[in-house]
C-alpha cells in the first residue's frame, strides 16, 4: 500500500469507554429556542390522547384538527432543519483543521490510485478497511494522535448487537482532552427506503465525510433519530431497532478498540463502502457556508 510518508507510528490498542449519557450538549445558536432543545431529547413513548365521543360529531372540527396536525408537523421539520444547520455549521478550529486533512488525503488516495492491500478491492478508494487505514495512517505522518476505531456491542431488550469501525483523533491540550469522531460515509448511515421526501431533505443536509467532536456527533444523532421516528409514525410504519437512537449512539459513542497500527482492523462490517451518491471529496456545502451562517446570525 502507498504512503505519503514512511514513517508510521508504532501500533497500539486500546479500549476507550464512552458513555452517551454523560456527555453534554453543546450550546446552540441564539436561534434556537428551548423548545428546539426539547426535540433533541429522546422519547421511545408516545403520550396517548384522550378522545371524546363529541370528536367525531362535527366534521369541521376534524378538517381544523387535520390542518392543526399539518401545521404542526411542518413545524417540527422546520425546526430540525435549523437545528441541524446550527449544528454542522459550528466547527471548532481543531475540527476544522482536521476535516482540511482528511479531504486532501482522499483527494490524493483516490488520484494516486492508491492499491487495497487487503485484496478485497482493486484501489483502497472502494474498500471500508484500507480507506480508512490509509486516512489515518496519514493523519499520523502528520502528527495527529489519529487511530481506527472498532466498536462492537450486544443486543438488549430494544436494540440488536452489532459492530462498526471509524477513524478518531484525540487531542490533549490546556483546555482538556479532544475527541473528534470521523466517519467516512456518514450520511448513507442515515438514508433509509421508502422515507419521506421531508426526511430525506433532512438527510441531504449531512455532510458525506463528518470530522466532529462527540457532542456534535451525539447532537445530529439525536436530531436525526428523532426526525426517523417522526417519518415512520407519519408514514404509519413501524421503525427498525437499528434505525433507534441508542442503536446509533451504539456505533461511535460506546466503548471501542483504539488500534494506531498501518494494518487495517478486521471488523464485520467491512468491506465494500456502500456507494455514495456523491463524491467522497463532498464534504458538503455547509461547510463553505458557515462563513456566511455567522454573518447572519450576528446582524
Amino acid at each position: 500500500m502507498k504512503h505519503s510518508n514512511n514513517t508510521l507510528m508504532a501500533g497500539v490498542a486500546t479500549r476507550i469507554p464512552w458513555d452517551h449519557r454523560s456527555l453534554i450538549y453543546e450550546n446552540l445558536d441564539s436561534n434556537s429556542s428551548d423548545m428546539e432543545f426539547e426535540f433533541l431529547e429522546d422519547c421511545d413513548e408516545e403520550v396517548p390522547r384522550i378522545r371524546n365521543d363529541s370528536d367525531n360529531d362535527n366534521d369541521e372540527e376534524q378538517k381544523g384538527n387535520e390542518g392543526e396536525s399539518n401545521e404542526n408537523s411542518e413545524r417540527f421539520w422546520e425546526t430540525q432543519h435549523q437545528v441541524l444547520q446550527a449544528t454542522l455549521c459550528r466547527s471548532s478550529s481543531l475540527e476544522c483543521r482536521i476535516r482540511n486533512a482528511v479531504k486532501e488525503y482522499l483527494r490524493q488516495i483516490e488520484t494516486e490510485t492508491t492499491v487495497c492491500g487487503c485484496g478485497k478491492s482493486f484501489t483502497a478508494v472502494n474498500c471500508r478497511n484500507c480507506l480508512i487505514t490509509e486516512v489515518i495512517t496519514r493523519l499520523q505522518n502528520a502528527g495527529f494522535d489519529a487511530a481506527v476505531c472498532r466498536s462492537k456491542w450486544r443486543s438488549s431488550s430494544d436494540i440488536p448487537s452489532g459492530e462498526h469501525s471509524f477513524a478518531d483523533v484525540m487531542e490533549n491540550s490546556r483546555k482538556g482532552d479532544a475527541r473528534v469522531i470521523i466517519e467516512l460515509n456518514f450520511r448513507a448511515e442515515f438514508e433509509m427506503a421508502r422515507a419521506s421526501d421531508d426526511y430525506n431533505r433532512l438527510v441531504r443536509r449531512l455532510q458525506e465525510v463528518f470530522v466532529g467532536k462527540v457532542e456534535r456527533l451525539n447532537n445530529v444523532i439525536k436530531i436525526l433519530c428523532l426526525a426517523a421516528k417522526k417519518c415512520m409514525k407519519e408514514k404509519g410504519m413501524h421503525m427498525g431497532p437499528w434505525r433507534k437512537q441508542r442503536y446509533m449512539q451504539a456505533k461511535w459513542l460506546k466503548s471501542c478498540e483504539r488500534n494506531t497500527s498501518s494494518k487495517p482492523l478486521p471488523v464485520g462490517d467491512s468491506g465494500r463502502l456502500r456507494k455514495p451518491k456523491a463524491s467522497m471529496l463532498t464534504v458538503d456545502l455547509l461547510d463553505k457556508l458557515a462563513d456566511v451562517y455567522y454573518t447572519a446570525v450576528e446582524v
